[in-house]
């Protein structure tokens, strides 16, 4: 699909294309599990990606530092975004059409995955301190955010 890639809800009401990217993160925080019944599996693709049929899209505030965007037609969780100077967007990688190209990257929030799953492979894992520590130390050193994201 060259540097471009697309995706869209379930019932195509909302439709996006964004550059490629490849690496899928896994996120089991409580928050992710609720809202995809199961691990949160996303692509970080930083800005935001062309859409059609933004009209559609409902924001959820899911905490101080984040959005979660679905469709509000069929309900299809589409993306998280991060409540920066500049959002940054993470979008869920089963909206993609072409999963294919897809490779588990890395795990976050390794703290609260419950006992019933497990990955195989051996990847970079975080706990949700450390995901914190990580914005934080970034958000200092860009000097654009005082608090924990």
């Amino acid at each position: 699909m060259g540097d471009q890639m697309s995706g869209r809800c379930l019932c195509g009401k909302v439709s996006f294309t964004n550059k490629s990217v490849h690496d899928v993160g896994i996120c089991h925080c409580d928050m992710c599990r609720r809202w995809c019944g199961g691990p949160g599996m996303a692509v970080h693709i930083k800005d935001k990606p062309a859409i059609t049929g933004e009209d559609h899209i409902k924001w959820f505030k899911s905490s101080d530092w984040a959005e979660r965007g679905f469709c509000a037609e069929c309900g299809s969780n589409l993306f998280y975004r991060l409540n920066l100077e500049t959002p940054e967007y993470v979008v869920f990688a089963g909206a993609y059409d072409d999963q294919s190209v897809f490779k588990m990257q890395n795990q976050i929030f390794i703290d609260e995955k419950p006992a019933y799953y497990d990955f195989a492979g051996d990847i970079p894992s975080m706990t949700g301190a450390e995901v914190f520590a990580m914005y934080y130390a970034e958000s200092n050193e860009e000097g654009e955010r005082e608090s924990q994201p």
